[in-house]
């Protein structure tokens, strides 16, 4: 089942770390997928990921 992004419960990331607190990534997780977002744009696209590359991705940034 595709979730629509309102219907998603979004959190800021932890990961998320800015002087800034505008600058946020929200993320939201379902089963099968890790959605990101920008906060600023809530209404706006967003990235679907699989929960191994969304892992992989974190991993790589927080080298």
């Amino acid at each position: 089942m595709i979730r629509e992004p309102s219907e998603l419960l979004w959190f800021k990331s932890s990961y998320s770390d800015s002087s800034n607190g505008n600058d946020c990534v929200e993320i939201a997780a379902t089963p099968h997928t890790i959605h990101v977002r920008d906060s600023k744009h809530t209404h706006g696209s967003h990235l679907a990921l699989a929960p191994t590359t969304w892992t992989d991705f974190v991993a790589y940034a927080a080298e």
